[in-house]
């Protein structure tokens, strides 16, 4: 007989784990299948431990320009084995936090391979091949997604890399090749650039994090070649030959014209693909758009009764914030709640190489296309106190409003520290704030933050500092 729950949540990620647990909260018997570590990619190889990994970098990095601060450091080196060896602890830890989570919470918690085989239905094959039947009257699935292979190179782990790869090195590469300009792609190219490796990011697209407002594109190109890397923006990757000691690989320039490059080693970081296959989808009939990511409705349910989808499985942003926010919305809804729809514009992004890139709601192109007339305001670190006496005086603070009602539409930074300043415009956003309330706020000082005040001073001809 099946054990039986009043919520089944497939997948232990950050969707999936906090689903978990504001079920529980709810009064909702809760279960949560997992095959291979609580916490799912996030906090074992993703957000988290990679952040550990660029913390390294960054200290290394500052270790390096000691002299900057008065400071006399010799002799510096880094240890790649060391640093990933820390990373891999912080992982183990807060996978270790998952799983009091869930038994505070009474989860329960099966280990295995989850597959629906029915409505209300699913099947749990552990690692010995040992079935557990689970049934509820509602699911989420939260299966997340994989980094994507290149069609002519599969990622061997050896020669050619996805994010997985990069965070468990077995040697530190000499001369790296990044395919993919996006936050991964980025993020693994300033760590290993800071650790001394040669790097080169390609990027099909004619600008670097593609996604970004284009002046802060523009601002992070100029500063990764000052780093030493090398930029290739509407290029691409044809070929990769993989030899025992490197890999050939033949680039594609703007015009068209190819060459061959030889390097240690390839990160691939082109996008990623949803863990939606061989999980009784199909059968069930659930809806797909052509990419094969599930669509939801507001509240995260999918065309199927009883059976909701989150995270990276659903539409885009893929990120983890967003996936626990979705979450929460799923089990309030099935608990008979009715929370509050999400809006995509009020989900910051935040990107971690040097210098830091975070953003939320609409760039300024993105806001003129959609026919907003905007007023732009732009505001330097080097203007900040605070970031000159840090030794960080290099980046922008930049908003966007509606011209016609003063709506906060946007806000893009690049800089030191930015990472921990988007939540005040994301908060504004969220609130529905204007210029008249921002303008009103009374930052402190000395901090990074005035700069976010002096942003908004400038749309409307009224910074201080500049």
């Amino acid at each position: 007989m099946a054990d039986t729950y009043d919520l089944i949540v497939l997948g232990s990620g950050p969707g999936g784990y906090v689903a978990a647990i504001r079920a529980a909260q709810l009064g909702l018997k809760t279960a949560i299948v997992e095959r291979e570590l609580l916490g799912g990619i996030c906090l074992n190889w993703g957000c988290i431990p990679t952040k550990a990994l660029l913390r390294s970098a960054e200290v290394f990095h500052q270790m390096q320009h000691a002299k900057d601060y008065g400071l006399v450091a010799e002799k510096i080196s880094a240890d790649l084995d060391a640093v990933v060896k820390r990373s891999r602890g912080v992982a183990k830890q807060l996978n270790q936090g998952v799983t009091h989570l869930m038994k505070k919470n009474k989860i329960a918690v099966h280990m295995g391979e989850g597959k629906l085989t029915g409505a209300g239905k699913l099947t749990v094959s552990d690692k010995d091949g040992k079935k557990t039947e689970l049934a509820a009257k509602n699911i989420i699935v939260a299966t997340g997604a994989r980094a994507r292979d290149l069609p002519f190179a599969k990622a061997d782990g050896k020669r050619i890399w996805t994010y997985r790869h990069a965070m468990t090195p077995a040697e530190m590469p000499t001369k790296l090749l990044v395919i993919g300009s996006g936050a991964i792609g980025i993020e693994f190219a300033s760590f290993y650039n800071d650790l001394g490796a040669e790097v080169t990011v390609v990027e099909m697209l004619d600008r670097v994090v593609p996604v970004e407002d284009a002046d802060v594109s523009a601002f992070l190109e100029k500063a990764l070649k000052k780093q030493g890397m090398t930029i290739l923006t509407g290029a691409g990757i044809s070929k990769l030959d993989v030899g025992a000691n490197g890999v050939k690989a033949t680039l594609k320039d703007k015009a068209g014209k190819e060459s061959v490059s030889e390097f240690s080693h390839v990160i691939v970081a082109v996008g990623i693909v949803p863990n939606t296959e061989n999980i009784g989808l199909k059968e069930l009939g659930v809806a797909m758009d052509e990419r094969g990511f599930l669509k939801t409705d507001a509240a995260c349910r999918t065309n199927v009764p009883g059976l909701w989808a989150i995270g990276d499985i659903t539409a885009p942003p893929w990120l983890a914030h967003k996936a626990s926010h979705e979450g929460v919305i799923a089990a309030e809804a099935i608990a008979g709640k009715h929370p509050h729809a999400m809006d995509p514009r009020n989900i910051p992004a935040c990107t971690y190489c040097h210098p830091q890139i975070a953003s939320v709601g609409l760039t300024e192109a993105k806001a003129k296309e959609a026919g907003y007339e905007v007023k732009v305001g732009n505001f330097p670190f080097i203007g900040n106190g605070k970031a000159i006496a840090l030794g960080e005086p290099e980046g922008f603070i930049k908003t966007v409003f509606d011209a016609k009602t003063g709506e906060l539409l946007g806000a893009h930074m690049i800089g030191a520290e930015v990472t921990e300043l988007i939540q005040g415009y994301t908060i504004g956003k969220t609130l529905e704030t204007t210029e008249a309330e921002l303008i009103e706020t009374v930052f402190p000082h000395p901090t990074l933050s005035e700069m976010m005040h002096e942003s908004v001073l400038a749309a409307y001809g009224r910074a201080l500092h500049i």
